[in-house]
């Protein structure tokens, strides 16, 4: 890091011309101060498991390959509340998703993201969708290979984490499985092993994080301690402009068409993305 970081105060810091050149490109490592939050607190998180609504809630055995099939995702038989409870012994991974419904760590994610901001990128900007997640693991437990649709800082709040991030290059992540994904498909992709040597390791220990950027690739493996992870995660117009392409492209292909891949055409990029809204407003003014 560099002397031109933010103060020790300051929730996240970023080396300011690092962040300027990668944000959105590629991974990059940043540091924050939050690992002695009372948030994350066990007894704490158990409380925000019992607030949120079920479906928020996504927990199994955290005995998984890189390669899982999510239709064959094994459960854990135990509940969200006793999976905390045992998380150091009973080899678990669990996720509480939209936390930021709790005015606490909405609260957090709020200030997180003011930091976020300030930093000037143009992509990280009029930020419209704000969405928080929190992890905890067992010890060894594997998050399977996969992709997310937003721009995204992995915090490691406690335990160690080890976490593979892929480039988003077509030899790696099609054209088709960007425009299913968009589309509703799940997040899982298919691993091949020859992806693995492209892969760029990241080993978070508690007060480090890294950005990934919308829709890289990546697989996390905890170390031999529980592992609680804060991600905070945001849509702008930039992310939520290209999703929706994605998602012409893929109405396009099933119906015969061959779709010029996103960021090939910009003037086609547009047509595409202001017809979908078109479209959309159409459909409403019906449905009225």
């Amino acid at each position: 890091m560099t002397a031109a970081l933010s103060t020790p105060t300051t929730l996240l810091e970023f080396d300011p011309t690092e962040f300027a050149r990668e944000f959105g490109q590629r991974p990059f490592r940043v540091r924050h101060h939050l690992a002695d939050h009372p948030l994350f607190q066990l007894d704490r998180i158990l409380q925000l498991a019992q607030f949120l609504p079920e479906d928020r809630v996504e927990y199994n055995a955290g005995d998984l390959s890189v390669n899982m099939d999510p239709a064959q995702t094994p459960r854990n038989g135990l509940s969200a509340q006793e999976t905390i409870r045992r998380i150091a012994e009973c080899r678990s991974w669990l996720v509480l998703k939209n936390v930021e419904q709790d005015p606490e760590y909405g609260d957090l994610l709020n200030r997180c993201l003011a930091v976020v901001e300030q930093q000037g990128h143009p992509d990280a900007q009029r930020i419209d969708l704000r969405e928080a997640f929190l992890f905890v693991s067992s010890p060894g437990s594997i998050t399977p290979y996969h992709i997310d649709p937003e721009w995204n800082f992995l915090l490691q709040i406690r335990g160690t984490k080890f976490i593979y991030v892929f480039p988003s290059d077509r030899s790696i992540l099609s054209e088709e499985e960007l425009e299913r994904f968009f589309s509703g498909a799940h997040r899982n992709l298919v691993f091949k092993e020859e992806y693995q040597q492209q892969a760029r390791l990241f080993e978070l220990t508690p007060g480090e994080g890294v950005h990934v950027p919308v829709t890289a690739p990546h697989w996390v493996k905890n170390g031999d301690e529980v592992s609680i992870s804060f991600s905070i995660t945001f849509q702008t117009r930039v992310s939520e402009r290209r999703g929706i392409i994605y998602r012409v492209n893929h109405a396009l292909r099933q119906r015969g068409w061959k779709p010029t891949p996103v960021g090939n055409s910009g003037w086609r990029d547009e047509l595409k993305y202001f017809g979908y809204r078109v479209v959309r407003r159409l459909r409403r003014f019906w449905s009225r």
